[in-house]
């Protein structure tokens, strides 16, 4: 099945939509064939609302979350937009029967927007609307594309080969246990010399060129770039896999002077920070009143049984904007003097045998909660780290105190892939970092909500690191 039917993806889903609106309008007798200006009304204020909420602009790799997120959008303000409608031209308007119909239609088309990227997902495994890609670079950086296109088959890209200049050219990729593909190891094929590659692209249909920065030069990245726009070919850059970068890089314009800023957070909008905080609020309350008041005085008596000291551990850690803070924690540790120095490793003689537990099970966490409800940390985001570690950590990340640009959080993305406790090596902080600033640039109240639901799920099924 060819690649080309994919122009009728978009067409599909627009017309299968509108038919789910009039559907359930002319269901509940809202409209009748000649009511024309509502019918229009319907159809033309869906389709502008879809254009600014983008929710038929979606790329092949695009999350689930986002999917949810643009469609709750879209669906809101085109509820707004019918009951302004009923408003302003004075028809009756049976408020129950509103709803229904409302909800009948976003059930519909969840319903079928589900149905069809499942379909359009086993289209792509049996070989249609697919992508031909070729790689440029014979090195680790390109590692991490290639896993992700030969073990995601229902993306739809095909992988022709790769272009390097080393002698001994070997791109490599690992496969993982799926019912599709056989766990193991992989190559492909080896295409030529990296100059060799625009005249492959353009005799060979090519759709996208994935080019590993750290192996071609500014000068043959500049000739790429060119050959791809004039042949409707899309470049991609692959940067260095030890480095971390930024993607949100945005274009503005200071009259007609081009000036590209870093990064576009979605922590700058003030209607996402006032959310963040409010759910920061009411979840920091809920735990405080709920579980904090009935186990302090039972951890009180245990830790003060075990070991001299105070309940709580207090310890500067830095914050937003580099401000530090004091992070609060139920102590698991007999008093010492190496605590704003030393991280915890496995099998600490400090850690007390109560310790071992509320640290394993992360309970010597919950104060934080006190901390999220002063408005020094979030429920989610990166977590804090000693004002020693933040020192050694900024010279070992070129990108580490960009994790500052938002609240530190009592979990984090990092913290459920893995990338919790202890720092063994560089490999640990270097990937922690990563997590944060996707993290950052890519948040949304779904991705929040997955990663507390994940950290729980972690804390029932226990992890390697917690200790």
């Amino acid at each position: 099945m060819s690649k080309h039917y994919a122009i009728f993806i978009k067409p599909i889903s627009i017309v299968a939509h509108l038919f789910i609106i009039n559907a359930a309008f002319f269901g509940f007798k809202f409209t009748r064939f000649d009511d024309y200006l509502f019918l229009l009304f319907l159809n033309i204020s869906w389709l502008l609302i879809a254009y600014f909420t983008k929710i038929y602009h979606y790329k092949r790799t695009i999350k689930v979350g986002k999917v949810v997120t643009q469609l709750a959008n879209q669906f809101i303000i085109y509820s707004l937009a019918i009951v302004s409608f009923f408003a302003l031209t004075d028809r009756l308007l049976s408020t129950r029967d509103l709803i229904k119909v409302l909800v009948v239609i976003f059930i519909g088309i969840i319903l079928f927007r589900a149905i069809y990227f499942r379909a359009l997902r086993n289209f792509r495994i049996e070989g249609g609307n697919f992508k031909k890609v070729i790689l440029i670079g014979g090195n680790k950086s390109l590692s991490p594309v290639l896993n992700f296109m030969m073990n995601r088959m229902d993306f739809g890209y095909k992988v022709m080969g790769f272009f390097s200049d080393d002698e001994k050219p070997k791109l490599k990729y690992k496969k993982t246990n799926t019912a599709l593909i056989p766990k193991g190891n992989g190559t492909i094929d080896f295409l030529g010399n990296i100059t060799e590659c625009c005249d492959y692209a353009k005799n060979n249909g090519i759709d996208e060129i994935y080019c590993s920065i750290s192996e071609v030069n500014q000068e043959l990245q500049n000739t790429i770039i060119d050959f791809g726009d004039k042949n409707f070919i899309e470049v991609k850059l692959i940067p260095d896999s030890k480095g971390v970068f930024s993607k949100n890089m945005f274009l503005e314009y200071y009259g007609v002077v081009p000036v590209l800023s870093i990064r576009k957070l979605p922590f700058d909008k003030p209607i996402v920070k006032f959310f963040k905080r409010l759910f920061d609020i009411v979840f920091s309350l809920l735990v405080i009143i709920f579980v904090l008041s009935w186990i302090t005085p039972i951890l009180y008596v245990l830790i003060k049984r075990e070991s001299k000291g105070p309940l709580y551990f207090k310890q500067i850690r830095d914050g937003l904007r580099g401000n530090s803070f004091v992070c609060y924690k139920y102590r698991s540790m007999g008093v010492n003097s190496r605590s704003e120095k030393d991280q915890t490793v496995k099998n600490d003689v400090r850690i007390t045998k109560i310790g071992k537990f509320i640290r394993k099970t992360s309970i010597d966490e919950l104060p934080q909660f006190i901390n999220v409800l002063k408005g020094e940390m979030s429920v989610v985001g990166p977590r804090p780290h000693m004002l020693s570690q933040a020192e050694i950590f900024t010279k070992i990340v070129d990108k580490y105190m960009v994790r500052h640009f938002v609240k530190p959080g009592i979990t984090g993305l990092a913290q459920v892939k893995g990338y919790r406790g202890e720092i063994e090596n560089d490999t640990d902080i270097i990937n922690r970092v990563k997590y944060d600033i996707f993290y950052i640039e890519n948040w949304s109240f779904i991705l929040d909500l997955n990663i507390i639901l994940k950290t729980v799920t972690n804390i029932f099924k226990g992890e390697e690191k917690a200790y």
